[in-house]
């Protein structure tokens, strides 16, 4: 862990035309960037602070140094856990996850490095994946006599649930190469690549009316749960209530004028 007590999430804010950017940063590169309790805490702060900020267009979650995103747990502060432990931990790695799935803008994981255990978690409940050649995948749990769980059932809708039972079931760490491949990473790059690829998504996203990308958020988040049926009459409302402000006539304005 940090000494004197560090903080080990950091957040920086890029103030841009079209609004700003967050960077958070999980900062304990000695340990891989594994989150305790501390770290788990910090983190669900970091985010529940940022989904207050109305000018807020995006956000980049990463790690420190090159070589891990976040490795998972502290196994060192994990192993004489008893039930209740095991529970309050259990739940601050859930409201991390549920953090950043509930931040109304778009969160990109930029992984450099191990993404094992919670980290794998956190990183399927961010919305765009991008990660560097040299990473690792894994939730290794059960080498350590416990299950993976909490956000770890987010991995069959990205992965399919073979891929997902030979992670969890064997602990085994798979390359950055075959993650991309069944469908976790969006973006596979080298990692001297990984700030351009993360800067495309964030242009893109800045460039999109910041309404709009607000309601698709909560719009793909209603999908995961809801029918076809459903999922098409929301869609329906969503449309509607794009239209409570002016943002798609002026950027539509905008496109006719650029035609012209």
């Amino acid at each position: 862990m940090p000494k004197n007590n560090a903080p080990l999430v950091i957040t920086r804010i890029d103030e841009r035309d079209a609004g700003r950017v967050a960077y958070i940063t999980v900062t304990n590169p000695s340990q891989h960037n594994a989150l305790g309790k501390r770290g788990k805490l910090e983190l669900i702060a970091a985010f529940e602070t940022l989904a207050r900020d109305d000018q807020l267009r995006a956000a980049v979650l990463t790690g420190a140094g090159d070589k891990s995103f976040i490795a998972g747990a502290d196994i060192a502060e994990m192993k004489d856990l008893d039930g209740a432990g095991a529970e309050d931990l259990g739940n601050r790695t859930h409201l991390a996850c549920d953090a950043i799935r509930r931040l109304p803008v778009p969160v990109i994981a930029r992984i450099n490095g191990y993404c094992l255990g919670a980290g794998m978690e956190l990183a399927a409940s961010c919305d765009m994946r991008v990660g560097a050649a040299h990473a690792r995948f894994g939730m290794p749990e059960v080498r350590f006599g416990i299950p993976s769980a909490m956000e770890a059932c987010l991995l069959p809708g990205l992965i399919g649930w073979g891929k997902t039972r030979e992670l969890v079931f064997t602990g085994t760490l798979i390359d950055a190469q075959e993650v991309h491949r069944c469908g976790f990473l969006d973006r596979l790059v080298p990692a001297a690549e990984l700030d351009t690829a993360v800067e495309t998504w964030v242009t893109a996203i800045l460039a999109a009316g910041p309404r709009a990308i607000r309601i698709q958020k909560r719009l793909v988040a209603d999908w995961e749960t809801m029918t076809i049926k459903d999922a098409v009459q929301a869609g329906i409302r969503a449309m509607v209530e794009a239209r409570d402000t002016d943002e798609p006539t002026r950027l539509m304005q905008a496109f006719v004028d650029r035609k012209k």
